[in-house]
């Protein structure tokens, strides 16, 4: 088959694309990506010395390029990983977030009614699911919770699933949407809290947390959401939503404890900060219907995890360091500036 995948030089997507070269090396990869500011191409520099993986450098809210990539490449399967994430950059920027995330899907999707595929797969998150209140641990996010977004972030991709919905019911798109719980490991943007966490710490900095550290999360290892998407977009039900979770919940301050433990640093590193606006208290996913109906348990546990992440980042201190630098934004130019 031919995959499209977009957002593919992204933390998730190049894990996303890494796993089917080697779950599914017969088949055809073409990756799509802006290379915005969380974009690095040089994630992918293993993937793309394979004959099978195709890079094209382009936004998908660009009609132009979206069709004529679907004209040139013919895919059969669209996985869509492309969107702008992180939450404090919503609060500074909205529009970009709604022109990326809604708009963007709106361009695929046409895409895929004008020239036809098997399926289109949406990467959604917990986070439209809103939170959960810390002392009430008997309570999950299902399926069926209602959308109660809080940012920028999670409102642009609450409207992105249900267009996608939508196009499901009025066209008969070919559509699924799974929502993940929080991911870490290989190649995760350094600004997200857990390599955040480890490159400061690793560099012996202030560890900054929000308010008091309370704040939970689902953590889910990234190559276990991989497993899980490869499932839903080959023998998922069209027009279904799955929800996919860690069973990992960890406090803020656990999770930078357990880094800081993990690279015998002290806890003195960690300072406290005030808190973001509108700050989710807790995120909890259950899995049940994955599990029920494909077979998907994450099979990483969280210490064990953390463990192969902290061991990726002091081995591939050359990745982080270079975004860290900016000199990641010119490694485009270095592979395709004279092609």
């Amino acid at each position: 088959m031919n995959i499209l995948v977009t957002g593919g030089a992204g933390f998730i997507g190049s894990n996303f694309i890494y796993y089917q070269l080697e779950k599914h090396p017969k088949d055809k990869i073409i990756c799509l990506d802006a290379l915005t500011y969380a974009g690095n191409l040089d994630s992918l520099k293993r993937a793309l010395s394979e004959p099978n993986v195709t890079f094209v450098k382009g936004d998908i809210a660009d009609r132009q390029c979206v069709n004529t990539l679907f004209e040139n490449h013919k895919p059969d399967i669209v996985v869509n990983f492309a969107a702008e994430s992180h939450v404090d950059r919503s609060i500074e920027n909205p529009q970009l977030f709604l022109q990326t995330n809604i708009m963007g899907t709106q361009v695929l999707l046409d895409g895929c009614r004008k020239y036809g595929i098997t399926r289109f797969h949406q990467v959604g998150t917990d986070e439209v699911y809103g939170d959960l209140p810390l002392d009430r641990t008997d309570l999950f996010f299902t399926e069926q919770t209602p959308i109660h977004t809080s940012s920028p972030y999670s409102a642009s991709k609450a409207a992105a699933d249900l267009l996608v919905l939508a196009y499901y019911r009025t066209f008969k798109t070919p559509v699924s949407i799974s929502r993940c719980s929080n991911n870490y490991g290989p190649y995760h943007f350094p600004e997200k809290l857990i390599p955040l966490m480890i490159s400061r710490a690793l560099h012996d900095q202030s560890l900054p947390v929000y308010g008091k550290g309370e704040n939970v999360r689902d953590w889910l290892y990234v190559k276990d959401h991989c497993a899980a998407i490869d499932l839903v977009m080959r023998h998922g039900r069209v027009g279904e939503v799955y929800n996919i979770g860690g069973h990992n919940e960890r406090s803020n301050l656990e999770v930078v404890k357990t880094i800081l433990k993990e690279l015998d640093k002290p806890q003195s590193l960690i300072t406290y900060v005030t808190d973001r606006p509108g700050h989710d208290l807790r995120y909890a996913i259950d899995p049940t219907k994955i599990h029920d109906e494909l077979g998907w348990l994450p099979e990483t546990s969280f210490d064990e995890g953390i463990k192969k992440t902290v061991r990726w980042y002091k081995e591939n201190r050359s990745w982080w360091q270079s975004i860290l630098d900016g000199e990641y934004r010119n490694y485009y130019d270095k592979m395709y500036g004279d092609r």
